[in-house]
C-alpha cells in the first residue's frame, strides 16, 4: 500500500512537471507573442502590441494592442480629409503622473497615462484640450466653476504645443486636430499663444473648410500646402476675430460623459445640430464616462465602444465618425481603440469592417460571414450581436474556434 502510494505520487508529479514543460515549450516568447496571447516577460508581445490585464476581459495578462493602423501609410492619403477617422483622445493633457506647475499639490482626475508626444507616436491624430486664462497666460487645466485654480491646472498649453509642433516638423505627411473647449477671454490669446510655439505655419486656413457639408480637401494637397493642423473652438466669436474654426460649424458631436454611453443612443449634445445634419462634413463620436475611472476603460474601449459606433453611424444619417474620443486610449480587452479606428477606416475607404482589407490583395475579409464565424466560435448569434456585429474585429490569427473567438470579438 505505502508503495503503491509513493508510486502515484511519483507519477503525479511526473505529469505536472511534464505539462509545465510543455507549456512552456509551447508558449510564446522573445517579441513573437500576438494579440492576445498570454506572454511571460514585457519583451514577448510583437511590435505594436504590450502587456496588459484586463479583468473584465480576460484572465491573467495578454498582448494587446498599442498603436493604430496609419492609414496612410498603409495605403494613401488620396480622399478628402472627411473619408478618413482619426483616434482621439479626451483631455488628453490630464496625465497622469504630470508633475505639478503651480508648486500646489494638484487634487483632480486624470483622463491618460501617456504623454502627448507618446499619444501621438502611437496613432492618435486629435486631442481635446480645456483652454484658460491662468497666471496671465494661457493654461490648460480642469475647471471648477469656470475658472483654473493651482489645484486643478496641469500646465501651460504651450509645453503642449511645443510637442504638437515637434511631432508636425519630424512626420511631414501627418496631420493633428486640436478640439478646443475655450475658457480663454484674453484678446487674442490663442493665437499668441500659437504663434509662440511656431504653429502658425501649419494652420489649416477656416477659409478652406467646407460649410454646406461639402467634402474636405484632399489628405494629399493638405500635406503638399502644409496646412496640416486642424484647429477647432467653442467659443464662435473667435472664427471671427481670431480665424479659428467654431467647432460646430463643421462637425456634429453626440453627447458626451455619461450621457454618451447609454447603449442604443446616440443623440446630439446641446452646442450640436443633430447628428444627421449633412450640411456637417465632420462627424465626432464621444465614448468616456463622467469619471474616468482607467480600471473600466479597457471594458469601455472594447466592445461597447464598437456597439456605440454601428449606433452612432445610424443616428448621423448612415455616417462613420470621423474621430472617437476616449479615456485612457491604450487600454483594452484586445484591439481597443487602435481597432476600432481600424474599422472606421475600412468603412470609410472602402466599405470593409478593417482597413487592411482595403488593400489590394488582402487576405482580410471585407465583411464578416456571420453565420461561419458563429458555427465555428464559442458564442452564440445573441452574444455577437451584443458584441458589436460586424465590426467585431476581422483580423483573422488562426482556424481554432477559441483563437477565431479571442481575435474577432475582444476588441
Amino acid at each position: 500500500m505505502k508503495t503503491t502510494r509513493h508510486s502515484f505520487l511519483l507519477v503525479l508529479v511526473l505529469v505536472m512537471a511534464l505539462a509545465v514543460f510543455s507549456c512552456v515549450v509551447i508558449a510564446c516568447s522573445d517579441g513573437q507573442c500576438k494579440l492576445l496571447d498570454q506572454y511571460s516577460t514585457d519583451g514577448d508581445c510583437e511590435a505594436g502590441l504590450y502587456c496588459f490585464g484586463c479583468p473584465s476581459e480576460f484572465s491573467g495578462s495578454r498582448c494587446v494592442r498599442s498603436t493604430t493602423t496609419n492609414q496612410f501609410q498603409l495605403l494613401n492619403n488620396s480622399l478628402p480629409f472627411n473619408k478618413y477617422a482619426f483616434l482621439t483622445t479626451h483631455n488628453a493633457f490630464a496625465i497622469e503622473g504630470e508633475p505639478s506647475h503651480t508648486g500646489v499639490p494638484r487634487v483632480t482626475f486624470t483622463n491618460q497615462e501617456d504623454t502627448v508626444t507618446q499619444q501621438l507616436n502611437n496613432g492618435v491624430r486629435a486631442l481635446m484640450l480645456d483652454t484658460y486664462d491662468f497666471k496671465g497666460d494661457v493654461w490648460l487645466c480642469h475647471s471648477f466653476k469656470g475658472k483654473c485654480h493651482d489645484y486643478i491646472a496641469f500646465e501651460p498649453s504651450i509645453d503642449t504645443l511645443n510637442e504638437i509642433q515637434a511631432f508636425l516638423s519630424a512626420n511631414p505627411g501627418e496631420i493633428v486636430t486640436l478640439i478646443l473647449e475655450d475658457y480663454v477671454e484674453a484678446p487674442n490669446g490663442l493665437t499668441n499663444v500659437f504663434k509662440a510655439a511656431g504653429l502658425m505655419k501649419y494652420w489649416f486656413p477656416v477659409s478652406n473648410m467646407p460649410k454646406s457639408g461639402q467634402d474636405w480637401l484632399l489628405v494629399s494637397d493638405m500635406v503638399n500646402k502644409n496646412q496640416r493642423l486642424l484647429v477647432f473652438t467653442s467659443k464662435q466669436e473667435k472664427e471671427q476675430s481670431e480665424g479659428i474654426a467654431y467647432q460646430w460649424n463643421y462637425m456634429v458631436e453626440n453627447q458626451y460623459e455619461n450621457d454618451g454611453m447609454k447603449a442604443g443612443n446616440c443623440s446630439n449634445r446641446a452646442e450640436s445640430s443633430p447628428l444627421n445634419d449633412k450640411t456637417k462634413s465632420l462627424v465626432l463620436v464621444n465614448y468616456f464616462g463622467s469619471v474616468p475611472i482607467k480600471q473600466l476603460s479597457c471594458q469601455f474601449n472594447s466592445e461597447d465602444l464598437v456597439s456605440m459606433l454601428n449606433t452612432c453611424y445610424g443616428a448621423a444619417g448612415n455616417r462613420w465618425a470621423n474621430f472617437v474620443a476616449v479615456d485612457f486610449y491604450n487600454r483594452s480587452g484586445g484591439g481597443g481603440s487602435f481597432q476600432a479606428t481600424d474599422t472606421l477606416n475600412g468603412e470609410l475607404i472602402c466599405g470593409c469592417n478593417d482597413v487592411h482589407a482595403c488593400v489590394p490583395g488582402s487576405t482580410t475579409p471585407c465583411k464578416l460571414d456571420y453565420n461561419r464565424f458563429v458555427a465555428s466560435s464559442k458564442i452564440g448569434p445573441n452574444m455577437l450581436a451584443q458584441r458589436g456585429g460586424g465590426a467585431v474585429i476581422l483580423d483573422y490569427l488562426g482556424s481554432s474556434p477559441a483563437r477565431i473567438y479571442d481575435a474577432r470579438v475582444r476588441v
